[in-house]
């Protein structure tokens, strides 16, 4: 990916923050990589090198600045919106799929050679697949060397490290420090809670509207599953290895998370997973700059910047609540949605029942009409045989083509999911009752013809307008 170097340097002249994560700034003359907006950078020009990811600036043989910890900045939002290969390339490394499956696994996940994936994210990233699992490796490492008090053996191999012998090499290459000087410097305090407990920070490009991301998702919270109590939101999580929970308290300049790990492996993926929920990787300024232009939407996006739109943790889960909720309040929702948690999930295990438990139910699992019971059941038959792939790294297109195939599920349903789950930041649900309410509140057109055609001017962040309808409804 070509970075214009005018425009970098006049970001990192100005520190500013909103290009965190979207390029690094590498300053040669001290062998340093930094955030765009690191305090401790006034570099030259003739001394500066821009790279479009922490893996291409390690590759060039650059430390990360220990001041800004660049490794921790924001995703790029490029990746976190873009539905082609490299953004569900990017997406699925976050989760930890090369980790777990190496490249072959990732490449077959997105139907392309090993070869032609390493070439496509080289020339976007300036790094193939495993330069970018290795950086997220140290990072990884890094967080659990200062956080917890595992010794380094454990930790190499929780971060995804194949041997003691390639985790020091690595730290000693990304921060010029040894682990244990890592963990000198940061104190080397465990987190309360355990080995399996790891408290950290997860950045945001400014402004965040936290109020509006706790209201989302209290008013649709599954007892038994998540909550959101005195400004923070509880949930459990099935992760690669085991479970966990988090707790995530929206903060000013971050969100404060608390990860319970069965299996510290699973860090990465829980962090990811914690980070797309809250939509952290997300360019506020950009959409609030294009929804702002439409004066009915302009004085909302004044009142309240930085709403954001709450992803999923579980793509599963999100399709089974889409289907669940048709027709009905989301009251009467949760109640049938709860009653089939506990029927196909132990007393006091974590998270939502999976595609192959709620496959296994029987029928008084389900208090619905048969036809949504059989919609549910065939969703879950297509998810567990691997037909329908509802990750973030899947084919956008290909996956709502293949959920309107289904029997029970049609554009709502489809588009709630690619909204939600895939994270299709351009989608309007125009037939919502909710968000039909929330155009007539702000003088729109609220006939589902008419207010898909007006909605053209939101493009491409039409799923942003429609978690504001939403709020205005």
């Amino acid at each position: 990916m070509e970075l214009d170097f005018e425009r970098c340097y006049r970001a990192v002249d100005s520190r500013d923050q909103r290009f965190d994560g979207w390029f690094y700034t590498g300053v040669t003359s001290t062998g340093i990589y930094c955030r765009p907006s690191c305090p401790a950078m006034t570099p030259k020009r003739q001394n500066v090198r821009f790279f479009p990811s922490a893996a291409a600036a390690q590759g060039a043989g650059l430390r990360a600045c220990r001041r800004c910890r660049p490794d921790a900045a924001p995703g790029s939002p490029q990746w976190d919106v873009r539905a082609d290969v490299v953004g569900r390339a990017m997406r699925l490394i976050a989760d930890g799929v090369v980790d777990r499956d190496g490249v072959p696994g990732l490449a077959a996940r997105l139907g392309y050679t090993e070869r032609h994936l390493h070439r496509m994210l080289h020339a976007e990233l300036g790094a193939g697949p495993l330069a970018l699992a290795r950086a997220q490796r140290a990072q990884t490492a890094r967080i659990l060397i200062e956080t917890t008090g595992l010794g380094m053996a454990e930790i190499a191999f929780a971060a995804g490290f194949g041997s003691v012998r390639q985790f020091n090499e690595t730290l000693r290459e990304v921060y010029a420090a040894t682990p244990s000087e890592l963990r000198v410097t940061r104190g080397g305090r465990p987190a309360p809670g355990g080995a399996g407990t790891i408290s950290l920070r997860l950045a945001y490009r400014p402004p965040l509207h936290g109020a509006a991301l706790l209201d989302f998702l209290a008013l649709r919270a599954l007892p038994d599953v998540e909550e959101v109590r005195d400004g923070t939101y509880h949930r459990g999580l099935r992760l690669p290895h085991g479970t966990g929970t988090a707790a995530l308290t929206p903060a000013d300049g971050h969100v404060a998370a608390t990860l319970r790990l069965a299996d510290l492996r699973d860090l990465a993926p829980a962090v990811a997973r914690c980070r797309r929920l809250l939509d952290l990787d997300a360019d506020p300024v950009a959409i609030d700059t294009t929804l702002a232009e439409d004066p009915a939407l302009a004085d909302q996006v004044r009142r309240e910047p930085g709403v954001r739109l709450p992803h999923a943790v579980d793509g599963f889960e999100t399709a089974v609540r889409a289907i669940t909720t048709q027709q009905v309040s989301l009251r009467s929702a949760r109640t049938t949605l709860t009653h089939l948690i506990r029927s196909t999930i132990p007393a006091g295990a974590v998270g939502f029942p999976s595609a192959e438990e709620v496959l296994g139910a029987d029928d008084s699992a389900f208090r619905m009409p048969s036809a949504r019971r059989e919609a549910l059941r065939g969703l879950a038959r297509a998810v567990a045989e691997g037909e329908l792939d509802l990750a973030p790294g899947g084919d956008r297109e290909e996956t709502v083509r293949r959920l309107l195939a289904l029997p029970g599920i049609g554009p709502w349903t489809a588009g709630y999911v690619a909204m939600r789950a895939l994270g299709d930041p351009d989608v309007l649900l125009p037939t919502d009752l909710g968000v039909r309410r929330g155009a007539a509140a702000l003088g729109l057109p609220d006939d589902p013809k008419h207010l898909d055609r007006y909605a053209d001017r939101w493009r491409p962040w039409r799923s942003y307008a429609t978690i504001r309808l939403w709020r205005a409804a």
